[in-house]
């Protein structure tokens, strides 16, 4: 039994309920057999991912579809070996080199280079192959690369990348995915199309919800669910992946939906609950003994795999909203010189402890 964010995600790009220009220019790229490398940027839960592999899928069919997990090994300059899990098909690979942190200009240097110094060979001439039935002997003759995370690689990852894409543009594409644009170089800017997917309107997610509930058969005590899928939908800011986890947590928990209760479509995680009490905790009380017990939220959160920027960046929305509006304007600027030591640095408990003693001293002022 999977989660319905899995059961209904879109396999085509017909099948995509949202931005259709953009799925329309997606699908003119698609249906010339060729494009070019991409970019694609836009808040988290917005449909990246889901638009590239429905992309993948009218480029080359079905068979982007059987996936399989490789464990590479790769050797630092220092000897140290490292093992790294690569996700493919027969037409595409999907990697996350941020996930090697510092070393993850190995992973670009070694398995890129691998992969596009090989070149693909179409046996099918193109018949039988992707939707469109479009077409000739050279319509297969690259491998696609879906890079994710691309805004968290190394400079020197990302310099990697760039020779590699001058390089052997003509075996392989890459498609990067990243929530911004702005931690990546302008030389990859400049050789890539930009395509920015925005987030879905709440009245875009509602409908997406009121879908899946007639299909689900879920049961509301009114008639009227338009109003609960709206809520549920900026209770979670948009983010499509966020609603859909969350109106399914509901939906398992009562066996009829209360739609006039109004605390019914909020669900809040546990790990925001402890970032937002840690902020009253950091505006209320400025001393070493609270910095102190910070650090071991801190630790707390990031054992538990929420990244320090997430931490970072919900810490400071936390803060904004407990200090006086003049305060705003400063702790975005202390966030912002944290944000950059993050990617910078090595160990992220030091730039989070040490964002939470700059504010604790600019609040005493």
């Amino acid at each position: 039994m999977s989660l319905w964010v899995d059961k209904y995600r879109p396999r085509s790009l017909d099948q995509l309920s949202f931005h259709p220009s953009i799925t329309q220019n997606l699908k003119a790229l698609a249906s010339t057999g060729d494009f070019p490398h991409l970019l694609v940027y836009g808040p988290t839960g917005s449909g990246k991912k889901t638009r590239i592999y429905a992309t993948l899928h009218e480029l080359f069919g079905p068979s982007v579809e059987k996936l399989k997990i490789d464990v590479k090994t790769f050797t630092t300059s220092s000897n140290r070996k490292l093992e790294f899990n690569v996700l493919s098909s027969p037409y595409h690979l999907e990697i996350t080199p941020s996930d090697m942190g510092n070393n993850d200009r190995v992973v670009i240097q070694d398995l890129l280079k691998d992969v596009a110094s090989t070149e693909q060979v179409d046996f099918t001439n193109g018949a039988g192959n992707g939707s469109g039935g479009h077409g000739g002997p050279t319509r297969h003759r690259f491998k696609v690369v879906i890079i994710n995370e691309a805004d968290s690689l190394s400079r020197d990852a990302q310099a990697a990348l760039r020779r590699t894409m001058e390089k052997y543009s003509s075996n392989i594409r890459l498609i990067m995915i990243s929530n911004t644009t702005s931690n990546i170089i302008p030389p990859i800017k400049s050789r890539t199309l930009l395509v920015r997917i925005p987030a879905p309107s709440s009245a875009e997610v509602a409908s997406v919800l009121a879908h899946i509930s007639k299909k689900e058969s879920v049961k509301f005590t009114d008639s009227n669910t338009e109003p609960f899928f709206e809520a549920v939908a900026n209770n979670c800011e948009c983010n499509l992946r966020k609603s859909l986890l969350c109106f399914e947590t509901i939906a398992m928990q009562t066996a009829q939906i209360n739609v006039s209760n109004d605390s019914t479509s909020i669900i809040k995680l546990d790990w925001e609950v402890i970032i937002e009490n840690l902020a009253k905790s950091i505006a209320g009380n400025r001393t070493v003994a609270n910095l102190a017990k910070a650090r071991v939220v801190f630790y707390e959160l990031l054992s538990h795999c929420i990244p320090p920027r997430v931490i970072l960046k919900k810490l400071l929305f936390c803060l904004i909203s407990e200090v006086k509006p003049s305060m705003a304007t400063e702790l975005v600027s202390i966030a912002a010189t944290f944000d950059e030591r993050l990617s910078l640095g090595q160990k992220s408990i030091f730039h989070l402890e040490g964002f939470t003693a700059k504010v604790m001293v600019a609040l005493e002022k």
